[in-house]
């Protein structure tokens, strides 16, 4: 297909232009869009023995391991963060998800009987039709792979959007989807900004579900353009999450895991721990220690193995990040090290930013309520748990907590009071195939991964049978002159 325009495709750890993606078109949304409804309502898909879906969905994840390598490459220049992260993170995750859930499907799949007075109720889980599966660039084929795992193995075609700063992996992943013997049109994907085809997409009644992983302000927009055509929603839309550190935890395991929870994948995380609350007997020893490791971190290119902290996705980002931070210093917030462009040579044609520690900030910034999505951290003290679960759920977003203690009964407790989806005790970013995830509040509605994320890409059917005696049920004579 010919399109009118060229994306460029950047490599942010020094700005070199390493593809030329064509940006899809009006038609070829048109010709996806029939594609995919043609293959979910008309196509051998569904029709394929469960043992059969399930063969082709484990052939995606062999196909992934076989390009293990490229696809870390791929994945590193064009998102920045470090080689590490996508080689023993990022890829093995992406193929062990479509793994789970191809071995799982047919029990996930399972029908319910239940058995009634007179009557008999078959519980079916069908799949809902066309998924169209929003992704953003800070994950771009592990996020990719979680939504169209769950979303093949229950059935359904898919049409796949990656964002337009980071598409590569995600067409690479669509290769491998046709390569692994899916039928034409079952796994679809378009490159494009969100700009111009999201509504268009998120619109059309030929969609039966979008699942958005993004922004709250993009999550609001595609809750406007669903609303033309009533369909089923799910959306994960970014966190301010807490950090809680109470007196008695291990100190090094306690600062090694705070610096792993903020400043992984450059702190363009939705689940990044950026607010550390640190009890008082302990808040100076813990501060001076996470300063001084911050200071440590090696910035660098993201394809050497060295490198600790890659670059920010783009200028534009580091620009929004560079602003939190001066905004948080002029209302008083004080800055205790990083949160500038690096001066060295080597760095400079890329978008690095150090990563910043801020102290005495208050409830009331910006940069304490507000998604920076990036490397900095926020440290406070606080006297109580009363006290510091106030602050964790001083926020407008709801998505995930870590505390950190020895005493399991009060981590329980705790975690008990915390508005968020998900709370790790004195671990971080633990993401299971078997166990669910996704947030409450601000951070969006629905899950992902467990059996809970796989049904949202179900429809539940119920089949009702009447068993009354003679075949003569209570409605046969209600007007039964």
């Amino acid at each position: 297909m010919m399109a009118a325009s060229i994306q460029k495709i950047i490599n942010p750890s020094n700005s070199e232009i390493i593809a030329e993606i064509p940006l899809a078109q009006s038609k070829d949304l048109e010709l996806v869009l029939t594609q995919a409804r043609q293959a979910f309502d008309q196509g051998p898909w569904l029709k394929l023995p469960l043992k059969e879906r399930k063969e082709l969905i484990l052939n995606i994840s062999r196909g992934i391991l076989d390009k293990a390598g490229e696809l870390a490459n791929l994945e590193t220049l064009n998102t920045g963060k470090p080689i590490k992260e996508s080689t023993f993170m990022d890829i093995p995750s992406s193929a062990k998800v479509f793994e789970y859930f191809a071995n799982n499907l047919e029990r996930l799949l399972e029908s319910e009987t239940v058995q009634l007075e007179n009557a008999q109720s078959r519980l079916v889980r069908e799949p809902r039709g066309v998924v169209l599966l929003i992704v953003p660039w800070n994950y771009p084929l592990l996020i990719a792979s979680w939504k169209m795992s769950q979303a093949l193995a229950a059935g359904n075609v898919v049409i796949l959007k990656p964002s337009s700063l980071t598409p590569l992996t995600a067409l690479e992943l669509g290769k491998i989807a046709c390569g692994a013997g899916l039928p034409v049109g079952v796994a679809n994907v378009v490159n494009a900004s969100g700009d111009s085809v999201g509504e268009t997409l998120c619109s059309d009644k030929r969609v039966d579900m979008i699942s958005f992983t993004g922004s709250n302000i993009v999550g609001k927009e595609i809750l406007g353009y669903a609303s033309k055509n009533v369909k089923k929603l799910t959306l994960e839309l970014g966190g301010k999450s807490a950090s809680i550190i109470l007196k008695d935890a291990d100190l090094e395991v306690a600062v090694n895991s705070a610096l792993c929870s903020i400043f992984l994948n450059q702190g363009q995380m939705c689940t990044a721990m950026s607010r550390i609350f640190i009890e008082d007997d302990i808040y100076d020893k813990f501060v001076i220690e996470f300063v001084k490791k911050t200071k440590q971190i090696k910035l660098g290119p993201g394809l050497d193995y060295e490198t600790q902290m890659g670059p920010l996705i783009s200028e534009s980002q580091r620009k929004k990040v560079l602003g939190y931070v001066e905004k948080a210093k002029k209302e008083g917030a004080r800055l205790l090290c990083g949160g500038k462009i690096p001066g060295s040579p080597e760095l400079k044609k890329g978008f690095f930013f150090e990563p910043a520690v801020l102290a005495e900030v208050k409830p009331v910034m910006s940069v304490f309520q507000e998604e920076v999505f990036g490397p900095v951290a926020i440290v406070n003290k606080f006297s109580s748990p009363d006290e510091v679960i106030d602050l964790a759920n001083n926020s407008d977003f709801g998505l995930a907590a870590s505390i950190w203690t020895k005493d399991a009964c009060k981590a329980n407790e705790m975690a008990g009071k915390i508005n968020a989806g998900i709370v790790w005790v004195n671990t971080y970013g633990m993401f299971y195939p078997e166990a669910p995830y996704g947030g409450f509040k601000q951070s969006g509605f629905g899950k992902e991964l467990g059996r809970e994320g796989f049904l949202e890409y179900a429809r539940l059917k119920n089949i009702f049978v009447d068993k009354t005696p003679d075949s003569k049920p209570l409605v046969n004579f209600w007007y039964g002159f």
